[in-house]
């Protein structure tokens, strides 16, 4: 029976709510993805983004490669060099996240500071964009551990690219090595699907969220392009000014579904979103095949963040869920290339990520 009490489903939900508020997030068909040197097409003159997509297109897109951060343990997070060689390894979609500098300009970078990541330190909001562009976002990367402060000044192999001190790989260029801005990021992948995570608003005006829609319409970005946030507030403001972008269920509603499938009866009317994207677990499992089941039957695609253990990636695969977003996307690319019904880790054990 999987109906539960009700004082039992409160204390879950007020816990699942927490959880994800608090939790550190970090999601094409037929598993192809292209890069970003192929040029936007020409902009559609009647282009419009006054409603939400008829169909989902992320439902269709199945067995996905997310490179969270731009595959953070294998490459330098949220750089334009790790989105070009997740790009190359295999990953179909890019996921990054914005924040906003004190000049108004929206960066790509995980944390609200710039301290684990960069050789500067203080908040995002505290950087105009030149001063921000001026660290070496590249500066604590470790390969196969990520962003790490204990390492070897030998370890530090991209450390001195972004600020000329050596030179980039081939290819590749000292700005490839900075915080990026989202419209360089847009640009520089116009066939590339994105996964933009939206940070806290910094005044809940709705500017913010303003300013990354006014993007994607702009450069006519809305079915290859998911927004998601886990603030409830920000997801809440962007949604009405690009109707036809894709998001994710901010984190209030996401819970409600979560608790819902554990019941009998199948998940709520849904709203206008197009993806769950959860974690596997949260004080209770998350991700089950009832989930999963409910979900794809309501017509929500199912992202499962942040999975970096090969027996974690087959066993959400074989429930059947969308996308899988890893900071090992290099690894996920070795288990999706395995039979759909043989996926077997101990056959991966040699894995070693290019750089």
């Amino acid at each position: 029976m999987k109906a539960r009490g009700a004082s039992q489903t409160l204390a879950r939900l007020g816990i699942l709510s927490l959880g994800v508020a608090l939790a550190a997030c970090g999601a094409n068909g037929g598993r192809t993805a292209q890069g970003g040197d192929t040029p936007n097409p020409t902009p559609d003159p009647n282009y419009s983004c006054t409603a939400a997509p008829a169909e989902n297109p992320w439902l269709a897109r199945t067995d996905l490669n997310f490179s969270h951060r731009g595959g953070a343990l294998e490459f330098p997070e949220n750089t334009l060099y790790a989105y070009q060689r997740s790009l190359d390894v295999g990953a179909d979609v890019l996921e990054m996240d914005v924040y906003e500098t004190a000049d108004g300009e929206l960066v790509v970078i995980h944390d609200a500071s710039v301290d684990r990541t960069t050789n500067g330190s203080g908040s995002v909001s505290g950087y105009t964009l030149a001063d921000i562009q001026a660290l070496d976002a590249a500066h604590w990367f470790v390969p196969g551990r990520g962003a790490v402060a204990d390492g070897q000044e030998a370890d530090y192999i991209f450390r001195g690219i972004a600020t000329g001190e050596k030179a980039p790989p081939a290819g590749f260029t000292a700005a490839d090595f900075r915080v990026p801005t989202l419209a360089e990021t847009l640009d520089r992948f116009p066939n590339a699907l994105i996964n933009i995570e939206l940070k806290p608003d910094p005044d809940s005006t709705g500017s913010y969220e303003a300013k990354v829609a006014q993007l994607l319409i702009e450069r006519q970005r809305s079915d290859d392009v998911i927004v998601a946030s886990f603030i409830d507030i920000p997801a809440l403001l962007f949604k009405p000014q690009a109707p036809c972008v894709s998001t994710s269920f901010p984190t209030g509603q996401a819970a409600l579904y979560v608790i819902a499938s554990q019941g009998p009866l199948p998940m709520p009317p849904l709203s206008v979103h197009q993806a769950f994207q959860v974690p596997p677990e949260l004080g209770i499992p998350v991700v089950t095949q009832d989930f999963v089941d409910d979900a794809h039957a309501a017509g929500v695609a199912v992202h499962v963040w942040t999975i970096n253990e090969c027996q974690d990636m087959v066993d959400l695969l074989a429930l059947g869920v969308d996308a899988v977003m890893t900071d090992r996307p290099q690894l996920l690319e070795q288990v999706l290339a395995q039979p759909e019904d043989a996926r077997d880790c101990a056959l991966l054990v040699d894995y070693q990520p290019e750089l």
